[in-house]
Parts: structure tokens; sequence; C-alpha cells
């Protein structure tokens, strides 16, 4: 009996040496784990930072660089100004000016594709920004008793079946987009499909600062085919629809030679003296006034006599 109740005595102790002995569960391995993630997340989030410290600068260059560029092209387009007022004679200058108008289309190319490139790098910019900012929530939840997509109506709804959804219309290009492949088409004599392009940016960008040279093109295209009745039409839609546009004296005078060209005297020569009283010191009114010296005409009308 007292054997018996020796051993009974000793089992507690045996069991409190052996969790004594027994190796301790780690207790702060979990604290360490999270301590590396967040080191590693601030590691990650300093990378993010320096990379956007890098492209902040370089974005900052090339914003430089498009406005040097920009300049450049304004600067270009005061000496064509300055280079057309030269211009004094039509009869013997007719080839200097139609390579003035050529090199006036080019850098009216030039001038969108610069602007083309300048918002590329505005949405580059936008698209770094949206990286920055946390993920917007998810779209609203369905509303009870809505079937969700792609399942059929519950048993008892009695809601009508959505009509067939029609094909979404195809979207037209960006304005500028648009305008410069029409250009570039222009300047490569592919006129047929230039003039599909301007139309298009005038039907998609009626209000657009590029729709009154879209027009004016149009013009330009049926004036090199010979088709002048056309060409005059859009010429007057450019001096209707868009009087205050820098393409308007441009549009008259042209409207004037085509007039010419389709043997037109007199409305040539209202033409040209509507341009001279509106746009006097433009080039183009220096060009109207050499047209009405070559045709003997007075820039200004004689008025009618008081007595008779």
């Amino acid at each position: 009996m007292n054997l018996s109740l020796k051993k009974t005595l000793a089992l507690p102790s045996v069991i409190l040496a052996l969790a004594l002995v027994a190796p301790a569960p780690p207790a702060h391995a979990a604290s360490k784990e999270i301590i590396q993630l967040q080191d590693q997340v601030q590691q990650l989030q300093d990378a993010i930072q320096h990379l956007q410290d890098t492209n902040d600068a370089r974005m900052a260059v090339l914003q430089h660089l498009i406005e040097q560029t920009s300049d450049n092209v304004n600067r270009i387009s005061q000496s064509m100004t300055a280079l057309q007022q030269q211009v004094s004679s039509d009869s013997q200058n007719s080839q200097v000016s139609g390579q003035i108008q050529s090199l006036n289309d080019s850098v009216d190319e030039l001038k969108t594709r610069v602007a083309q490139v300048n918002k590329t790098l505005q949405d580059l910019q936008s698209q770094l920004q949206n990286i920055q900012t946390p993920p917007a929530q998810q779209g609203a939840q369905p509303q009870p008793g809505q079937p969700q997509p792609g399942q059929p109506n519950q048993p008892g709804d009695n809601s009508q079946p959505q009509a067939q959804q029609q094909p979404a219309q195809p979207q037209a290009p960006p304005a500028d987009q648009l305008y410069q492949s029409a250009l570039t088409d222009y300047n490569g004599a592919r006129y047929d499909l230039a003039a599909g392009e301007f139309s298009q940016l005038l039907q998609a960008y009626p209000q657009d600062n590029l729709a009154p040279g879209a027009q004016y093109y149009l013009g330009e295209i049926d004036f090199r085919k010979g088709n002048f009745p056309s060409a005059i039409q859009s010429y007057d839609a450019v001096l209707e629809q868009y009087p205050g546009s820098p393409k308007a004296p441009a549009a008259q005078l042209r409207k004037g030679e085509a007039e010419l060209r389709d043997s037109l005297r007199d409305a040539a020569v209202r033409d040209f003296r509507s341009l001279i009283q509106r746009y006097p010191q433009s080039p183009e009114a220096q060009q109207a006034r050499s047209h009405l010296n070559g045709m003997g005409v007075r820039i200004t009308p004689t008025k009618p006599s008081a007595y008779r």
C-alpha cells in the first residue's frame, strides 16, 4: 500500500519534469514573419517612389523638348508668313506661291504631330498617376430581385426579358489623329483617301478647332482635281461656318482663284476686294491685290458719280 501511494505521488513530478525538458513552441515566430513582411513592403514602396521620381524627371525633360519644338514650329510659321508677304506679282511668282502653300501644308502637319505627341505624353502622365492611386471599389452589387448576368430569371419572376442590344457603332479616331492622317494623304496626292478622312472629321467633330482646316482642304482637293464649283462650295462653307478661323482668309483667296478658273470673273473680283477689305494686312490680301492688278482691275470699286 505504501509503495503504490509513493508511485502515485511521484507521477506528477515526472510530468512536470518532462514539461520542463520539452522544447517550448516559438512564441515570437509569427511576429518575426510579420516584421519581415513589413520590411519587404517598405522596400517595395521605396522602389516605387524611386521609379516615380525617375519618371517625373524624364517627363519634365520630354515636356521641355516638346515646348521647344512647338516654339520652333511657330517661328517657321512666322517666317512663312513673312515670305508670303514678299510675293508681289502673281503672274511672275505663281510657282513660288504654290511652293509656299505646300510648305504651309507641311507646317500644319508638323503642328498636328507636335500636338499629338503632347497629348500622348499627357496620357502617359495620367496613367502613371493612376498607378499611384488605390484601385476603386468594385461596381455596385445588383439590386435584390434582379437576375445576375448569365443567370436565368428565378421562378415567379414576372420581369420581362431585356431587349436585345444593338451593336455599338464604331467610334471615330481622335480629331488630331484623323487630321494628321488626312493631311499626310493629302500631301502624298492620295486625294480620295484624304477627302474621306477630312469628311469623317467634320462629321464626328464639327465644332473642333481642326474642323475649319478639314473643310478648307476639302476645297483644296477639289481645286487640284479641277472640280472648281465643288471647291467654291467648300471654301464658302469655311467662310460661313467658321468666319473667325485662321483659314478664312486663305479660303476666300482660293475661292476667288477657283472662280477665275471657272470663268466667273466678276465673282472673283468681288471676293478679292472683300478679302482686301476684311483682312487688309494678311498675306492673302497681298496676293488678292496682285490678282486684281494682273486683271487690270482697281482694288477699290469706282464710286458712281452723283451727277449724270
